[in-house]
């Protein structure tokens, strides 16, 4: 289906979906936009790793941003900005040469030798992996560090626009601040020109002009020194709103944590004569008991771990919905999640504009349409068999189930069951193995068919030995459907039946479409398990 450009326009107005409501707020400031383009970020503090965070994060701030060059036709640009001028607070379990690390601790760690070895400073080889990180995934970006800007001297107006109004962003941040740390707090703090540690001490502005400042260093002695250069970094809710001023941000989403950090930062940057950028503040991750996620519990889901079992688009689809609702983050969540994506791309090509608007894979497939080779939106695709009937054939092959089984059933209801001809399906066959390894497997137990249940299992099994081969799903989904409905077997309502189906031959309590599973894994088989379900009655 052809789009005119118009007609976009109107819909992207009018539209619901929750980056268009974004873009929208956006617009309304910056209607035409801005010289040079209007600019996202998105920030990331480099003493860890990438994660499924820095993915949500940076997925949904791509989301607004085409929304935005969708609604308004303006060019945007995107920032990934690394605070790397920030002092190393602890040493990270997940790193070699823990000791050398321990030796620098206070120290920007842009100025940390790196202890992997790599690269010229700890920053430097966690900013590497940022940038590997975004890239795998076709974002697009400029990558900005905090060092660069503050050694390079970007940052001095802005800076001497923090010592310019001292007073007033102290006045701002001291009743945020218990008692024993307004003893020490300071907007600025320096860097240690003895131990290059960036130091949480009190400062005297002595000229803001020049950025000359004055503190008492680590040793005892007073130091009246440049703030200027990288010779000093502020504190995070005042580098946030220089960041914002001195960079020109105009939109920065951010999580439920960082709520009354926005609140404050915000209020410095209007006091620096700029202004809190647009953004929406999203919920955060809980696990499969709802409690918050936590790095030192391991109680969440990597983007590791997603990818082992579900696929990246199902990732986005997943984050895609509700940012202002917590979600809970688990493997329990993927296989609906894929199955759920490849539906909504089935129907994007035939749906009209403001549906089209308004379906999650429509903004996913913008994500990277800039990028040679990605799709555009309105490509369409479907996926042959839904990753949840995958699974049930999986479980019920048990110990013999291998990419070239699963793909040997798959001939009786795919056409051109090849994995060269089907490589998304091939894809999914092998994360619906490594599923079921995982997950699935030790779970399944298959009980006895019990009164009314062994003979309506009797009657499929005769009507099963009286249909062809060939059988579509839908005529097999009927003879299942009917035998459900005959009164003598017992059968409350027809999820009775389908249960004790899944619960005697699948080994579950939930299970697929029976005319499906039938259809894919071959009435043959079928009745087979039906023969050994009845032998345990």
């Amino acid at each position: 289906m052809t789009i005119s450009a118009d007609a976009l326009i109107t819909a992207a107005h009018n539209s619901k979906a929750w980056p268009f409501q974004e873009a929208q707020r956006l617009a309304k400031r910056m209607p035409q936009g801005k010289p040079g383009g209007v600019l996202f970020e998105t920030g990331y503090g480099p003493s860890g790793l990438p994660h499924i965070g820095t993915f949500q994060e940076v997925l949904r701030t791509t989301l607004v941003r085409r929304a935005y060059e969708a609604l308004t036709g303006q060019p945007t640009r995107l920032v990934a900005f690394s605070d790397d001028m920030d002092g190393l607070r602890k040493v990270p379990d997940n790193v070699p040469n823990k000791a050398l690390l321990d030796a620098n601790l206070g120290k920007p760690l842009s100025r940390i030798p790196d202890p992997f070895e790599k690269f010229e400073s700890f920053a430097a080889h966690n900013n590497a992996m940022l940038r590997d990180f975004l890239d795998r995934f076709g974002f697009e970006y400029e990558f900005v560090s905090s060092s660069d800007c503050y050694n390079s001297g970007r940052f001095d107006e802005a800076l001497k626009g923090v010592l310019a109004n001292f007073g007033a962003i102290m006045d701002i941040m001291l009743p945020t601040l218990g008692e024993e740390r307004r003893q020490t707090y300071s907007p600025v703090m320096p860097i240690s020109p003895t131990t290059g540690a960036v130091l949480q001490v009190p400062i005297a502005v002595v000229d803001a002009a020049a950025g000359i400042i004055r503190f008492t260093d680590e040793d005892g002695s007073v130091v009246e020194q440049s703030a200027l250069g990288g010779m000093a970094k502020c504190q995070w809710k005042v580098d946030w709103a220089m960041r914002w001023v001195a960079l020109g941000v105009d939109y920065e989403m951010y999580g439920k944590d960082l709520t009354d950090s926005g609140i404050q930062s915000g209020k410095i940057a209007r006091v620096l004569g700029g202004h809190k950028p647009e953004g929406l503040i999203y919920e955060l991750f809980l696990d499969a008991k709802g409690e918050k996620i936590s790095k030192s519990k391991g109680n969440g889901l990597s983007i590791e771990q997603w990818l082992e079992y579900g696929s990246e688009e199902s990732l986005g689809y997943y984050i895609f919905a509700n940012p202002k609702s917590a979600k809970q983050l688990h493997a329990g969540v993927i296989p609906k999640a894929i199955d759920d994506y490849w539906q909504f791309r089935a129907a994007l090509p035939g749906q009209d504009i403001d549906k089209q608007l308004g379906n999650p894979v429509w903004h996913l497939l913008r994500t990277n349409a800039h990028h040679e080779g990605a799709e555009a939106p309105g490509a369409g695709d479907s996926l042959p068999v839904p990753f949840s009937l995958l699974l049930n054939l999986v479980g019920v092959l048990g110990a013999g189930a291998t990419r070239e089984a699963v793909w040997s059933y798959l001939g009786n209801y795919v056409a051109d069951a090849d994995p060269a001809a089907h490589p998304a399906l091939d894809t999914l066959v092998m994360k619906a193995l490594a599923y079921n390894r995982d997950f699935v497997a030790s779970t399944l137990v298959k009980r006895a068919p019990v009164d009314g249940e062994v003979q309506a299992l009797w009657a499929l099994d005769a009507a099963l030995a009286e249909a062809p081969a060939d059988m579509s799903a839908e005529d097999l989904q009927t003879i299942v459907y009917e035998i459900g409905k005959q009164p003598e077997f017992g059968f409350e309502n027809l999820r009775d039946w389908f249960k004790a189906l899944y619960e005697t031959l699948l080994g579950s309590e939930q299970g697929p479409r029976m005319g499906s599973f039938i259809a894919l894994y071959g009435i043959a088989p079928t009745r087979q398990l039906i023969a050994e379900a009845l032998a345990k009655a």
